[in-house]
């Protein structure tokens, strides 16, 4: 960027303005270090930094038994969520965009309600409810209760990116397809959605991300998930906020690795969808006689 384009941006600090940033910058760093300090301090009245309370997260024991059971269940649980949320998305979203105003209604109504219902009582109701159904086992109540709720929930967002998607694509690609004699759904499913689903690709993967951290709250019915299983951990082991500082990591270091592959995805699928030509070699001019 130039520096005329940047000082359309912002106005240029002078000397005095230059300074006081600095004095601000130094202070702030010296206020989070001092409240590190003190929170530091803390903990270790408290007997929290010892050592023994840190090695205990790295034993096998706490591993094999607690940390990678969790991290089974949570994964688990967020991929059957994923799946369902994209193909409940994927109906209700192609719904609201239809031509038949019947489709186009019920469709809205089921994205909105599910939309406003929070997850938490989403799950609270289906564990209540497959439990004096009898249709699944009991140890796997709590598991379908957090997979339906998060489905609902986060398909319902999905839907309502897909038709924001489309409608945010210029119109001369609809108006081209009805040229060539396409249909109004032959038009939405060749042409317009695969271009919505790249273009959202991004915020798809935050959203399951968010199905990814949402499961953690499978632990107020009992479902043994990372977040669970740490606590249970920690309240034998006396290290509460070590295990949950490793669920932390965990949790940022699988959500990091699905945010990268989604952008490695997104540079894949725009590299493979772009357009291109090749290079032309201008015919030489004829020989002036």
């Amino acid at each position: 960027m130039s520096s005329k384009a940047q000082n359309v941006l912002f106005d240029v600090q002078g000397p005095r303005g230059r300074l006081l940033t600095l004095i601000f910058n130094i202070v702030g760093v010296l206020l989070v270090a001092a409240l590190a300090w003190v929170v530091l301090g803390k903990l270790a009245d408290q007997g929290q930094l010892q050592a023994e309370k840190w090695t205990q997260l790295f034993t096998a024991r706490s591993w094999n038994n607690f940390f990678l059971p969790g991290i089974l269940q949570t994964l688990r649980a967020a991929g059957l969520a994923v799946v369902l949320s994209v193909i409940f998305g994927l109906i209700f979203g192609l719904g609201r965009l239809s031509q038949l105003t019947i489709v186009r209604g019920v469709s809205t109504v089921v994205v909105e309600f599910f939309r406003a219902v929070p997850v938490l009582v989403m799950m609270i109701f289906f564990y209540l409810g497959i439990g004096r159904t009898g249709l699944v086992p009991p140890s796997e109540t709590p598991f379908w209760a957090v997979v339906l709720g998060l489905m609902l929930y986060n398909g319902a967002v999905i839907a309502e990116l897909i038709r924001s998607g489309v409608h945010s694509l210029p119109r001369g690609q609809r108006e081209a397809g009805l040229v060539v004699g396409m249909t109004e759904s032959q038009v939405l499913r060749a042409i317009l959605l695969p271009q919505a689903l790249t273009a959202m690709l991004p915020s798809l993967v935050s959203q399951f991300v968010v199905i990814l951290k949402d499961t953690a709250l499978g632990y107020i019915i009992t479902y043994p998930e990372l977040l669970a299983s740490a606590r249970r951990l920690g309240s034998g082991d006396g290290n509460i906020l070590q295990t949950l500082l490793m669920a932390a990591v965990v949790f940022v270091v699988i959500n990091f690795a699905l945010t990268s592959l989604a952008q490695w995805l997104s540079s894949f699928l725009s590299y493979r969808t772009a357009g291109r030509t090749k290079p032309t070699t201008a015919p030489a001019p004829a020989a002036v006689k």
